[in-house]
């Protein structure tokens, strides 16, 4: 189990004034704090640690966010930043003695120009909604999470958010052009902005990825891209799970570089089939879904090179494409991969670590085996392009000693991730999940040089303070 820190009973004590206070700075209908109405922020998408916190502020302006923060910095209290919750990391968990920031009512956009390629947007905005705003002028947004229907822009922005795309597109911090953020003291700060490159410091690159450590995004600017001329997808079945991933790293290996790259295992195929009915084949071991775009002409010379490179590994199925009906079916499984897997497990944990494509195939012999190990069974679905692999390992929460293997086979992925030459993230963020395993991938003096940063912006250690850094660190603040 995950230590988490022991409330201030001083803070616990001055409840009632400080929710007066917040009521004043911000109007009684942007303050929570009757019981009930706190219950629905106890938690995030990861949703085995909870927490009902003092109270949540969501204001309606940048100004109010700061008058909240400058507040709160200057009488001590803890503050735990928000978007929509889909953290899979624990990243919006609050304490009991914290203050939740939410930036759902932040939801405007700004400004669209496709003459610079971009859109401004306040950061509570959706993921999809940035798209949304501009497919009409045919461009959209690339950084596509399997949660874009639900996420905003603020929390991209802190974990670096990435998706299927993401292999050709780049991730958030590829796409970022600009932050408003709101410091821990309540100073309003501009970063970057209408333009492709900032001189000075790259202060961008710290704060996309930070984790809401070092202040709160309220605004952004994106860029946008042209949408392709059309776009279609091929599925191919495998007989193993490390054959399958071979496939992967010879693409890779070929210079091609697909739009999406996706692999699914035999649990995750069958558990997304009986979900989905998209036809996958339920004999294989193992799927790659390969989507790639332009003319009609230039993707039926890519997906003829692609189709060549996966009959080298002798594929059980090869399907392609032929109309956008039939992406949109390859696809369908996919996209409710996550759902699917909920419907044959009380719960799951999606792990997130990245390693070489050219590991792959160890990585996927290596997790089988650590599966039967903890006897739990693992499935597998995720962007395999860039090698971001999300592991969901099937348990019961109800179940304690279900729960600690469970816990304790994830961190043995990741460790596994890191021994191979990856991360212990690729977009889901260290959050209170990976926060004590930030020591297999950093040495002491590593964690001592980004606490640093960490206390330079936050000297209080008040901002989400719980997360991403060893306890040992916060205790040194």
């Amino acid at each position: 189990m995950i230590a988490l820190p022991t409330p201030d009973p001083s803070v616990l004590a001055r409840r009632e004034a400080i929710v007066a206070d917040l009521t004043r700075l911000v109007g009684a209908a942007n303050v929570i704090a009757e019981p009930a109405r706190l219950k629905p922020y106890e938690t995030d998408g990861f949703t085995a640690y909870k927490r009902v916190p003092l109270a949540v502020c969501l204001p309606d302006s940048t100004e109010g966010v700061a008058a909240v923060l400058r507040y709160c910095t200057r009488n001590g209290i803890r503050v735990v930043p928000r978007a929509a919750g889909t953290s899979l990391s624990g990243g919006a968990l609050p304490l009991e003695d914290a203050v939740v920031i939410g930036v759902a009512r932040l939801n405007r956009i700004l400004e669209v120009s496709v003459e610079d390629r971009l859109i401004r947007v306040e950061a509570g905005v959706t993921n999809i909604g940035v798209t949304r705003a501009v497919e009409g002028e045919g461009f959209f947004y690339a950084p596509d999470p399997s949660s874009q229907l639900a996420c905003m822009i603020a929390g991209n922005i802190a974990m670096n958010s990435g998706g299927a795309h993401c292999l050709k597109y780049g991730v958030t911090a590829n796409n970022l052009l600009g932050v408003t953020l709101v410091t821990p003291d309540g100073e309003i700060v501009e970063l970057g902005g209408g333009h492709l490159d900032t001189p000075g410091y790259d202060w961008l690159g710290l704060i996309c990825g930070s984790e809401g450590q070092l202040g709160i995004v309220t605004e952004a600017t994106l860029r946008i891209l042209r949408a392709a001329e059309g776009a279609r997808a091929m599925l191919v079945g495998f007989r193993a799970t490390d054959v399958a991933a071979a496939a992967v790293a010879d693409i890779i290996g070929s210079g091609i570089i697909p739009v999406a790259l996706e692999f699914m295992d035999k649990p995750c195929i069958r558990a997304c089939e009986d979900f989905a009915h998209a036809g996958y084949p339920l004999e294989a071991e193992a799927l790659l879904i390969i989507e790639v775009e332009g003319n009609e002409a230039e993707q039926d010379a890519l997906l003829a090179r692609l189709e060549t490179i996966c009959r080298r590994h002798d594929p059980l199925t090869v399907r392609i494409a032929r109309t956008a009906e039939e992406s949109a079916a390859i696809w369908k499984g996919r996209k409710g991969a996550f759902g699917a897997i909920g419907r044959i497990s009380p719960d799951y944990l999606c792990m997130d670590g990245t390693i070489p494509p050219a590991r792959l195939p160890e990585a996927m012999r290596r997790i089988e085996a650590l599966s039967r190990q903890y006897g739990l069974m693992v499935a597998n679905v995720f962007h395999a392009g860039d090698g971001n692999l999300h592991p969901l390992i099937l348990f019961d929460a109800n179940d304690n000693e279900s729960f600690a293997r469970a816990e304790a086979l994830g961190a043995d992925i990741l460790r596994l991730c890191v021994e191979l030459g990856g991360c212990l993230t690729g977009e889901h963020g260290v959050g209170i999940e990976k926060r004590d395993l930030m020591r297999e991938q950093f040495s002491p003096a590593d964690l001592a040089q980004q606490a640093r940063v960490k206390r330079a912006f936050d000297p209080g250690w008040l901002l989400n303070p719980h997360k991403v850094f060893p306890p040992e660190f916060a205790q040194a603040a």
